[in-house]
């Protein structure tokens, strides 16, 4: 199954709560639940002291409004992009959330998620 096939709906049906809970638990700093979703690719290179490092020296990563907004999707390829305006509590402004998600072993996975 490709995942560009899905609608917009059902695509965003994964994607918002994926993302609420990239936000949730990268605000808590808990790796292993902010990583429950990964694909085996993401979540060998996600790793975890590195990762750790990142949530305590980040004020970005832990810091993050649950008041995102959606912004669109990019179909390309195996995956969909979903963009979110993201914004942080702590520092004023507004970042550029990016999901990717496509399939593995029939499930829908995340294979990237980043703050621009």
């Amino acid at each position: 199954m490709n995942i560009t096939e899905k609608t917009d709906e059902e695509i965003l049906a994964l994607a918002h709560p994926m993302w609420a809970d990239l936000v949730k638990y990268s605000n808590e700093k808990n790796y292993g639940a902010f990583t429950r979703n990964f694909s085996t690719a993401m979540k060998m290179g996600a790793n975890e002291i590195e990762m750790g490092k990142q949530f305590a020296r980040s004020d970005l990563a832990k810091n993050l409004s649950t008041d995102y907004k959606y912004l669109g999707i990019i179909r390309r390829g195996e995956y969909v992009t979903v963009l979110y305006k993201q914004p942080n509590t702590k520092d004023k402004g507004e970042w550029l959330g990016r999901l990717v998600l496509g399939y593995e072993k029939d499930q829908v996975k995340i294979f990237g998620a980043t703050l621009f």
